[in-house]
């Protein structure tokens, strides 16, 4: 009964969470807390190449955390949910928190969502996603840390 509780109220922050991204004004605003408009191509996303593989890194500081977002295509036969890997770090004073509980969302250019709980990928966490279809894809995480607090962010990553 409490697993099911939880999974409800998480649920319904990122539903919440979705909506408040949605009302309109941080479109273009680079404050810490809120998920700016940034892609590959756009102010704030960083697209970087490692060998032949294109990723997306970007950073975002969150109640005083820093948050590491990295999208990146995923090999072939390694894929875990899907064509592309998000992963998500959390920091604090520069050292990788792993006490933390994450759950992810993506929604989707034609607008549904689809929500996965992130697993530990040593320093990381991760969620595999079909982020393959063009167009721009919202990527929102809330995660709890050890002292009970929930904290959430999100970044735009366009296909």
């Amino acid at each position: 009964m409490k697993k099911s509780l939880l999974l409800l109220t998480f649920v319904g922050g990122l539903v919440l969470t979705g909506a408040s991204y949605a009302s309109g004004s941080h479109a273009h605003s680079h404050g810490d807390d809120d998920m700016a408009a940034t892609s590959q191509h756009d102010e704030g996303g960083m697209e970087m190449s490692h060998g032949s593989e294109m990723m997306f890194q970007e950073q975002r500081s969150v109640d005083g955390y820093d948050v590491s977002f990295h999208i990146k295509k995923a090999k072939p036969g390694k894929e875990m949910g899907g064509s592309h890997d998000f992963m998500i770090k959390v920091e604090q004073a520069g050292k990788a928190l792993t006490d933390v509980v994450m759950n992810t969302k993506v929604v989707h250019p034609n607008g549904k969502s689809e929500t996965k709980k992130a697993m530990k990928m040593g320093d990381w966490l991760m969620a595999g996603y079909d982020l393959s279809h063009a167009g721009q894809h919202q990527l929102m995480i809330l995660f709890k840390t050890a002292d009970g607090k929930k904290h959430k962010s999100g970044v735009y990553y366009t296909e």
